[in-house]
């Protein structure tokens, strides 16, 4: 298995012309297998032909997109009077299977504006294949109901649940800080410490992290109990 993983930035690598995508610093990903040349595209917003041109370049073909959270800077509507392309347009272009975690699912189509028949409904532990690359959701609550992230060999794509230095906010609907010191604890600090951390946002000095550096480094790693 060769892994397939590109971490494109809003602002940089994509939506170039975007002055609130630059300052909201989402990142998009495309993992996958890089020797069948599939991938999907990890929580796809603000420029859909921009991350399509990328994989595209790349000689890739997108065969299915994956959501972290349903907050529209991830998949796509409106926010803070500013509308976001996302998911509605990904499937206009593209018309993939959208993999949501249950708890998620209203709230995907609701911000969103996809359909029942747009998604692939998924729960933590599920495992599913991107050519010969395996890939498992872990449904990490806590900044959302719904809240997942993904494990493919040792890399981890970690959405809005675990930051470099931080972790996703608990004060917008739906957030739960017990969940959230759950998850961050009970699930992802369970993981090897070599685990690569590719979090949601570029809010550090450094774009990759490891398991090992954020127990080590993060506050929100090391409280020792609820």
């Amino acid at each position: 298995m060769a892994l397939y993983l590109r971490q494109l930035l809003a602002g940089r690598d994509f939506a170039l012309a975007d002055g609130v995508a630059s300052q909201m610093a989402n990142f998009v990903y495309l993992i996958g297998d890089e020797d069948e040349r599939v991938c999907m595209v990890v929580d796809p917003a603000w420029d859909i032909p921009g991350i399509l041109k990328v994989l595209d370049k790349e000689g890739m073909r997108l065969v299915g997109a994956l959501v972290t959270h349903y907050h529209p800077d991830h998949i796509g509507g409106s926010v803070f009077g500013h509308s976001i392309s996302g998911l509605g347009e990904l499937l206009s272009l593209r018309p993939v299977k959208i993999h949501v975690n249950a708890f998620e699912r209203e709230g995907v189509k609701i911000v969103s504006g996809i359909s029942d028949t747009d998604i692939a409904e998924q729960k933590g532990g599920d495992e599913i294949s991107i050519g010969n690359t395996k890939l498992k959701f872990l449904h990490t609550p806590g900044h959302t109901p719904g809240s997942q992230c993904f494990l493919a060999d040792s890399v981890l794509v970690s959405g809005d649940t675990l930051f470099i230095g931080g972790c996703g906010r608990v004060d917008l609907p739906g957030g739960d800080s017990d969940e959230l010191y759950r998850s961050l604890t009970q699930v992802l600090g369970r993981l090897p410490g070599e685990t690569l951390l590719y979090p949601g946002h570029n809010y550090s000095t450094r774009p990759i992290s490891t398991i090992a550096d954020e127990k080590r480094e993060n506050y929100y790693m090391k409280i020792p109990n609820l």
